[in-house]
């Protein structure tokens, strides 16, 4: 078993520390060559204007993640699990996902209440997500109590929808499958609760555009909003449900059905709006996010779900990950979501056959680290909940996002795609360091305050 996890923080006394990491497609998490001066000069700098108060970083709870972790011995599972949890972890997992019922990486489709006509859902049930899924959510919330977990179903009940099928089709739009579908979602807070497992937020649908062939469900706009206002808060109401209503995870954006204009922006200026607590966007939603943020700057953004490539864990699509988290972090998103954080064998496929990365693989009882493992470490080793991202200027800012502790720190993520090494002078409040950028990397620079550093 590779083994990855750093000790936690030092002390030290008296000066200003700056530390660079480093990752290639060859070289992954490298302390680097870095220079603490004083520079009149510099090609990037942090300005003084502040932009949005990130909620965290973290992945997906799914099936086959459990199911791989369940090939390793006991001390290997606790090994990956100290990597992405706790505060002394390499990822400092916070914020993260999981399905209502059945994802597309679950090992079979289900729902918690397959009787046909239960309208008051009285055969409601988790009991095979208490095999699965909520052991798996168990051991990160034992390492990391604070983890905020929001859900998503992927398919309603088979029977209450048309057809009866958890792929393709939309919910029956009449009143008692309406209450009875709201009655579902309370039961699942209800009884996730009584397992310990709070749901902090409720997305609605996950890609409610896409009639797909796996777990899925289609809604327009007006039928969101009218679900939303006339039976799932007034369910939440009256059972006294704390949990937030998000409109989510939104994977549209490129045509006239699933355009920010036409689904996000009318439901936003409904009288649902009183209901809706955040966005969340995916995939296509990439598309709608900056409007999104300019048109309601007061409504939280996350990004949902990130892109999962083709199972091959390249260094090529590693360095689009990293681009694709800095387009939705520069453009307002709080939080960004990893899909499967673990699956079983390199190119893990989900049950309908389609290959996907992760950022832990695991085969014939043995654990991989990935490109992408190392990605998320340079986004959120240092930065997570409550850190602020700052602007940035000069050259290379454009490839660059940077944030400001609630400790302190300053914290500058960086990539070079040149093939040659480049000095890169930077600028941090009046802090000047220069950094040695290797040739087609991924970097992470920390300025420290006084008295503190981080490893």
């Amino acid at each position: 078993m590779q083994t990855n996890c750093t000790a936690g923080e030092k002390q030290t006394k008296g000066r200003n520390t700056v530390k660079l990491f480093t990752s290639t497609e060859n070289e992954k998490w490298v302390e680097g060559e870095i220079r603490s001066e004083k520079f009149d000069s510099c090609d990037l700098k942090i300005e003084t204007e502040k932009r949005q108060t990130m909620m965290g970083f973290g992945g997906c709870f799914n099936e086959l993640g459990q199911l791989g972790l369940d090939t390793l011995t006991e001390d290997e599972r606790a090994g990956i699990f100290d990597c992405f949890f706790g505060p002394d972890s390499e990822l400092r997992f916070d914020f993260c996902r999981l399905p209502v019922g059945a994802s597309d990486y679950a090992a079979e489709w289900y729902s918690h209440n397959e009787t046909d006509g239960d309208f008051a859902m009285e055969h409601f049930s988790i009991d095979r997500d208490k095999k699965i899924l909520i052991p798996y959510i168990k051991e990160a919330l034992r390492r990391n109590p604070e983890l905020t977990l929001f859900a998503s179903p992927w398919s309603p009940p088979a029977w209450l929808k048309h057809p009866k099928a958890y792929n393709h089709g939309t919910l029956v739009w009449k009143p008692e499958y309406l209450k009875a579908y709201a009655l579902y979602f309370v039961k699942f807070i209800q009884a996730y609760a009584a397992e310990g497992i709070p749901i902090h937020q409720l997305h609605v649908q996950n890609e409610m555009f896409s009639d797909q062939k796996f777990p899925s469900c289609v809604w327009t706009a007006e039928q969101l909003a009218e679900f939303i206002e006339v039976y799932l808060d007034p369910a939440f109401q009256k059972h006294k449900i704390n949990t937030e209503i998000w409109l989510g995870t939104m994977n549209g954006g490129s045509d006239a059905q699933t355009d920010f204009d036409t689904f996000a922006f009318k439901i936003l200026n409904s009288p649902a709006s009183r209901c809706i607590k955040g966005v969340a966007y995916q995939w296509g939603g990439k598309d709608s996010v900056r409007r999104q943020a300019e048109c309601f700057p007061q409504i939280p953004i996350i990004q949902s779900e990130n892109e999962c490539g083709d199972g091959q864990n390249s260094w090529a699509y590693a360095k689009y990950i990293y681009r694709l988290s800095r387009r939705y972090i520069t453009n307002g998103v709080c939080a960004y979501v990893y899909w499967n954080m673990i699956l079983n064998s390199r190119n893990g496929c989900s049950t309908w056959g389609w290959r996907q990365n992760c950022m832990v693989s695991i085969e014939n009882g043995q654990a991989q680290y990935n490109h992408e493992y190392y990605i998320f470490k340079h986004l959120c080793r240092f930065v997570g909940k409550g850190a602020v991202r700052r602007k940035l200027s000069g050259l290379f800012s454009g490839m660059s996002v940077a944030f400001e502790t609630p400790a302190g720190q300053k914290v500058i993520l960086v990539h070079n795609p040149l093939d040659r090494a480049f000095e890169l002078c930077v600028d941090a409040d009046g802090q000047t360091a220069k950094a040695v950028l290797p040739p087609d990397s991924v970097s992470t620079i920390v300025f420290d305050e006084p008295g503190r550093t981080s490893l």
